[in-house]
């Protein structure tokens, strides 16, 4: 009995602890203060959400990092822009947009193929039975990648929209204020570009 009561307490305590787990709000005006501490916390919450997010839209995870790490940078310097007039989430995935949008042009106006840089090879083999779990696996990134791949295909202003609302799941209001149009609009263009991808990605069952 002693030994199971003793195991309980970290339990306990890491309840107690959740309860004061600060807003980012309340994290932000501490961070304006001085307390870089509030930052690291800020960081932690939403670096890997950002990355997914801007992976998305640019389709490259090693320019999505660069491109995250600039937002936090941007966060580090322009602290005090911030008002709580919003939520910070918005404030800070504004930057994120517009950031990625900003490597999104640069990368268009380089018009770089990569698909020149890249030769194909064909070989004759048989190809060996994976076994089902690893043919699962891999039917399962052959889908992820069919679907990123018909997101990369959407206009610019639909991509937007449907991977803050279907990927990182936020809110229409929210999604509304990043992009700064009316929520009429947003829905639209989500629904506009949910039927281009269920076009695009039809042959899929």
């Amino acid at each position: 009995m002693k030994q199971s009561s003793y195991n309980l307490l970290p339990m306990l305590q890491s309840k107690h602890k959740s309860s004061f787990i600060y807003k980012d709000e309340e994290l932000i005006a501490q961070f304006q203060r001085g307390n870089e501490n509030a930052y690291i916390e800020l960081v932690n919450r939403y670096r890997d959400k950002l990355i997914n997010f801007v992976f998305g839209f640019l389709g490259d995870a090693e320019l999505a990092e660069d491109v995250v790490q600039d937002t936090m940078l941007k966060l580090y310097e322009k602290k005090h822009y911030y008002r709580e007039i919003a939520k910070f989430s918005t404030w800070l995935y504004t930057i994120a947009r517009n950031q990625a949008n900003s490597e999104f042009r640069k990368r268009k106006r380089m018009k770089i193929s990569y698909l020149s840089q890249m030769t194909k090879q064909e070989q004759d083999y048989e190809i060996k039975d994976l076994g089902p779990d690893l043919n699962k696996k891999l039917q399962n990134q052959f889908l992820e990648k069919r679907i990123r791949n018909a997101i990369q295909k959407l206009p610019e202003h639909f991509k937007s929209v449907i991977i803050l609302r279907d990927i990182q799941e936020l809110s229409y209001d929210t999604i509304s204020e990043i992009v700064g149009v009316p929520l009429g609009t947003v829905k639209s263009r989500i629904n506009r570009a949910r039927i281009q991808l269920q076009l695009e990605l039809q042959d899929l069952k």
